[in-house]
């Protein structure tokens, strides 16, 4: 393994690819458009039946940073092959010195100066370790800033760790029902490092979110994903109810809940130790403390 260059801006990204020949160029443009381009970029393919393969193979051709590695599987969506050709791609990024290392999703783009500005964040914070962009979902031809992001969650479409903080925690882990970048950044808060998304860096997500079936699913998804990492109940609970208020499909909300309760009453085993789980729940308890507190002195400053 190449020692890191930890006082550089140098950096290295992967890329997990599965079908994506509608979007992955915008990608691949955006990253050759950048004012400080990555040590080394290697884009999987994660088992693609379209032309993905095509098109990566004629940049990977024309420009040397970037690698090209095809994996093999049966097709379909699956969280966990994501990850898996994740970790198979970082073999590839570890012949190159870097200071930070990121996932780039393979169907967003990004403005030119994101990785520059991001470096820039993470120099004026030694105690930085993860963080990233808002993402932006197209609405009417228009993007706009997708109303979940938060400053305290690093989505993991556009995002760098500090090459120390990511090999703290292991790196990004292999789940079942997803949820690698919110396991990396408990992971990493559990070490003492701090992790943020800064909403000046718009990530422009080019694929359109699912609605009807999928949103169901999803949110299905979602809640057993929560289950899986210990979530407080009551948490769960407000979390549920307040973002009945943003679904596209209101019932999402409540799917999201009957989800984590659902894996509650099958007793699944959790992938996370007890310190993990420990951990989230005191900062989610100390999340709904704060909320109260805010709502209470709304309350004092508006006489009720």
């Amino acid at each position: 393994m190449v020692a890191p260059d930890t006082k550089s801006e140098s950096y290295a990204l992967m890329t997990a690819a599965y079908n994506e020949a509608a979007h992955i160029e915008k990608t691949i443009q955006s990253v050759l458009a950048q004012t400080v381009r990555p040590q080394r970029w290697v884009i999987v393919s994660d088992g693609s039946t379209d032309q993905t393969d095509d098109i990566v193979r004629s940049y990977a051709e024309q420009h040397d940073f970037i690698r090209f590695v095809r994996m093999s599987r049966a097709p379909g969506h699956s969280f966990r092959t994501k990850v898996i050709a994740l970790q198979a791609g970082q073999k590839v990024l570890f012949e190159v010195p870097f200071a930070f290392i990121g996932n780039l999703d393979a169907d967003i783009s990004i403005g030119p100066t994101y990785f520059e500005d991001l470096i820039e964040l993470f120099f004026r914070n030694p105690k930085l370790g993860l963080a990233g962009g808002f993402v932006c979902e197209e609405v009417h031809g228009e993007f706009k800033v997708r109303t979940s992001n938060r400053t305290h969650s690093v989505a993991h479409a556009a995002q760098l760790v500090r090459r120390e903080c990511y090999e703290a925690i292991g790196g990004y882990q292999v789940l079942e029902y997803g949820g690698e970048d919110w396991h990396a950044q408990v992971s990493a808060n559990m070490r003492g490092w701090q992790t943020e998304a800064f909403p000046e860096l718009p990530i422009y997500h080019n694929r359109h979110t699912g609605a009807g079936t999928n949103l169901l699913r999803s949110s299905f998804r979602l809640g057993r994903l929560d289950y899986s990492f210990g979530s407080d109940p009551l948490f769960e609970v407000i979390k549920c109810i307040l973002r009945l208020r943003s679904q596209p499909i209101v019932i999402g909300g409540l799917l999201r809940l009957m989800g984590f309760a659902w894996s509650s009453a099958r007793r699944e085993e959790r992938p996370v130790s007890q310190e993990f789980i420990s951990f989230l729940r005191s900062e989610q308890k100390a999340r709904v403390a704060n909320m109260f507190r805010r709502k209470n002195l709304s309350m004092k400053l508006h006489g009720t």
